[in-house]
């Protein structure tokens, strides 16, 4: 009977994804409901040549340089800001992520976050569950429209792109910000704008860049100062492009009108009085919690896995300078 390859992966996976990999892998599977320690995944590493983690696992300098025997990490997410690439690149192992699987489940979770915060949603449905609803009244939670007003994107890439197609529906004008003219945004009639003029001129403001050394706290004090005190932004990107500090005292003292969060500086943790505003639509961390795209994710994650163990290049690889 051929050996098979050993391997661990840090939290449940949809099944299909598990079934795929069970076809050649002896499957080392969390299956305490939690995330792993860093020395769980350590010791639970040992001996084993494949690592599935989730975005949230940390895989750092120290947890790949304890594995000898590792030859890839595959990643249940797009963005690797969890992984030391680095290190893993140093000791040439494989790093692979699924991106282009999530992209449409995450733009659409955009719109609900953008479209919830705008009419306020959330605490319309509180009001009616805890039974202060009694009848229509002209004043009861007026929101803001969103048709006619400006969008403003942050980072163009596939998600941001898939985001600015949907506002065609809603009648909006469209600013983006990123790096490079975007061919396909210009042909959506958006304009490619400096991120302060985004800020200032936006009624909406969302976040789609990856986290980096370049863009860690992007949206700060500075530039929540920037925007206008009617103006809203959505941050289903990561927690901390944003600095939550300042965001709290933005939307405390209503220099923003709110904000509509799924990802978090200091994840799962909140910053402190965060929870405690009404001008702001919390969600945890779910963009791509649909049932195809989280089915897609498990497939592409096992796939990358095994054809990394087999010595082929798998589909996502994040660096293939190891190849």
């Amino acid at each position: 009977m051929k050996k098979k390859w050993k391997v661990l992966v840090t939290r449940e996976i949809p099944q299909v994804g598990i079934d795929i990999l069970k076809t050649c892998c002896e499957l080392d599977l969390n299956t305490k409901g939690r995330k792993l320690t860093k020395g769980e995944i350590i010791d639970s590493l040992r001996g084993k040549q494949a690592l599935c983690c989730m975005g949230d696992d940390l895989i750092d300098a120290e947890v790949i340089q304890s594995q000898p025997n590792l030859k890839i990490i595959a990643n249940y997410s797009v963005g690797c800001d969890n992984i030391d690439i680095g290190a893993a690149t140093q000791r040439e192992v494989l790093v692979t992520n699924v991106s282009g699987v999530l992209t449409e489940a995450v733009a659409e979770m955009t719109w609900c976050l953008l479209l919830c915060i705008a009419r306020r949603a959330i605490e319309a449905d509180n009001f009616v569950r805890s039974g202060q609803f009694k009848g229509t009244d002209p004043n009861l939670f007026v929101g803001t429209q969103v048709g006619g007003k400006i969008l403003g994107i942050v980072g163009a890439g596939r998600i941001g792109l898939e985001v600015a197609r949907r506002a065609q529906a809603f009648n909006v004008r469209i600013f983006y910000s990123d790096l490079i003219e975007r061919e396909e945004m210009n042909e959506l009639n958006s304009r490619r704008v400096v991120l302060d003029e985004l800020l200032k001129e936006s009624d909406f403001v969302s976040l789609h860049v990856p986290l980096t050394a370049e863009t860690r706290h992007l949206i700060g004090e500075r530039e929540l100062k920037l925007m206008k005190n009617t103006a809203y932004l959505v941050n289903i990107a990561r927690g901390a492009i944003v600095d939550e500090t300042a965001l709290v005292r933005a939307l405390k003292h209503s220099q923003i009108a709110g904000a509509a969060l799924d990802v978090y500086e200091n994840e799962p943790a909140l910053i402190e009085g965060l929870s405690d505003l009404q001008n702001v639509v919390l969600t945890p961390h779910i963009g791509s919690a649909t049932q195809e795209t989280r089915k897609k994710m498990a497939t592409v994650i096992a796939e990358n896995c095994i054809a990394g163990l087999k010595g082929e290049r798998p589909t996502n690889l994040v660096n293939p300078e190891v190849i």
